[in-house]
């Protein structure tokens, strides 16, 4: 039986709901339609009840978006930090975009985020505009899909090239300072 629990279902159905064949003795499996389960993902809401109602989780090894973006960027893999969907506000975006490049360049870390699909060629526009010339930018989309793309580049050269189109494709956005 497959069930959805995505932004459009979260929150009408409690996550118990989706662990009555798990109470009942039987195995069940999380999946997500792009990335990892639990990670940036509604899932880790049905992880989490699963472990307050005493079911054994068991992470099995699969593909996850942000470790395979990390993988083939070429930018520190020793040192980075995930921080899920920037602000929606350009502002605080902006201040964000700054703060992350900084963060990477003084730690030597590098920053991994994400946005919506519908949102991406915004962001975009924004890494652009807003990161150093120097920095790099990385961005992974449609990872493991027929249109998979892994560019890593400094800013200066992003500026030159033009834009890709990454509207209504998952993409995955890495910053090294």
């Amino acid at each position: 039986m497959i069930q959805d629990y995505g932004k459009h279902k979260r929150g009408q159905v409690p996550a118990a709901e989706f662990l009555k064949a798990a109470l009942a003795g039987r195995n069940v499996g999380l999946m997500s339609e792009a990335g990892c389960p639990g990670i940036a993902d509604p899932g880790a809401e049905i992880v989490a009840e699963a472990h307050r109602l005493g079911i054994a989780v068991v992470p099995l090894v699969g593909p996850s978006s942000l470790l395979l973006a990390l993988m083939a960027s070429g930018f520190n893999g020793q040192s980075f930090a995930f921080h899920g969907y920037l602000p929606i506000d350009k502002q605080q975006r902006s201040r964000r975009i700054k703060e992350l490049e900084r963060e990477s360049a003084s730690k030597g870390q590098t920053q991994l985020f994400i946005e919506t699909p519908f949102r991406n060629n915004a962001l975009l526009e924004d890494l652009l505009r807003q990161l150093n010339p120097s920095s790099k930018l990385c961005v992974a989309v449609d990872l493991t899909g027929p249109s998979e793309q892994v560019i890593s580049k400094p800013i200066r050269q992003w500026r030159d090239q033009p834009s890709l189109d990454l509207h209504k494709r998952p993409a995955i956005f890495l910053i090294q300072g």
